[in-house]
């Protein structure tokens, strides 16, 4: 029998995806005749990680321990009918919260006469997180690690939740907290900075709660009428008491292990040591200085007036400002760490990645 150049390229594509064995984007699955009930575990494990292909008509021999010897590629018998049920179970919104394919992610592909349906399940938005089956959030929703589909720990699916609200939970309304939580001295270093770059803004003229009150970082219930602090207010501008009380499971450290000497450990360190008030405006304004300080400083112009403001220290502000921005500041171990050394910087925050890895290194 004659084999066409599309069986070829169908069979060198299955033979590429075994050649490394399942991994975290690949899972195979028996299923001759039905849909196995654990695709639907591996599609939400992949929509909540990293995205992944599932072949479906592929044998696995675990006591076999050569990866080239392990697969067999047995077909399934009736693969326009698994793709049908495939698509009832999707578009049914009894099996899973979110139907993330479009009619190219799932195909046949042939081998050697077999018929292997290869299901491409993309990675979920953030937005869509968590996708999880059953109409059970808390037991229905996985994720990919190695080879296996895990239940997603409670914490892990709150932080999905938190992920989705692109409102955040900067304005949350943090009851029993008021101005007198607030660290007047570090709001007025703000406020001058602010009238520095906004000489004419309206705002400069209003007292320091209605200037929070423009900033979001106070509130009125309007259900119960009470006032105060939200989350913002506090986590920015709070005494480091009550934002250690509040968030007790947050710390802001920064430790610089440039220039070490001998057995140095740090040349460098700022934590909580109670010599400066513990919130995020004054973590960042501490920093930035030493991170930056001996970052090249070419001679530029502007006028009469040097030019300071490199590329490398613009790129420096804006990473530590999008380690505070996104930080997931409600994770049970949140830590807030900037590590300098001779050649890095290491900049660390809780949470999850909104956005996958290679989306982010493209930039835009």
């Amino acid at each position: 029998m004659a084999t066409n150049n599309s069986e070829i390229d169908d069979k060198k594509y299955i033979d590429q995806l075994l050649a490394n064995g399942e991994r975290v984007t690949l899972e195979c699955k028996k299923a001759r005749k039905d849909v196995p009930h654990s695709l639907w575990e591996t599609y939400s494990a992949f929509a909540n990680t990293d995205g992944g292909i599932i072949l479906l008509g592929i044998d696995e021999n675990l006591k076999e321990k050569d990866i080239s010897k392990r697969f067999t590629v047995i077909g399934v018998e009736d693969a326009a009918k698994i793709r049908t049920d495939i698509w009832n179970t999707l578009n049914s919104c009894e099996k899973v919260s979110t139907s993330l394919l479009r009619d190219e992610d799932i195909n046949t592909f042939s081998y050697d006469g077999k018929d292997v349906v290869v299901i491409h399940v993309p990675r979920a938005t953030y937005e869509e997180r968590p996708v999880y089956i059953n109409n059970n959030l808390m037991r229905g929703t996985y994720r990919r690690r190695h080879e296996g589909d895990y239940h997603c720990p409670e914490p892990v699916i709150r932080m999905m939740l938190r992920d989705a609200c692109d409102d955040g939970n900067d304005r949350m309304f943090l009851e029993h907290y008021t101005m007198d939580d607030i660290d007047i001295p570090t709001l007025e270093a703000y406020r001058n900075m602010f009238r520095v770059a906004n000489l004419e803004h309206v705002w400069n003229g209003l007292d320091h709660k209605e200037f929070l009150k423009q900033l979001g970082g106070y509130t009125v219930d309007r259900a119960s009428g009470e006032e105060g602090l939200t989350m913002a207010g506090l986590l920015m501008f709070g005494k480091g008491l009550p934002v250690r009380e509040r968030f007790d499971n947050l710390r802001m450290d920064y430790i610089d292990k440039s220039n070490l000497v001998g057995d140095q450990r740090y040349s460098d360190r700022l934590t909580y040591d109670g010599t400066w008030e513990n919130n995020l405006f004054n973590f960042l304004r501490l920093v930035l200085p030493r991170l930056t300080r001996d970052l090249p400083r070419p001679f530029k112009m502007s006028g009469i007036v040097r030019e300071d403001d490199t590329p490398q220290k613009k790129a420096v502000r804006e990473a530590f400002t999008n380690m505070i921005i996104h930080a997931d500041m409600m994770i049970g171990s949140g830590l807030l760490r900037v590590e300098k050394y001779d050649d890095r910087f290491v900049l660390t925050n809780p949470g999850l990645l909104k956005l996958p890895l290679d989306q982010i290194y493209a930039g835009g």
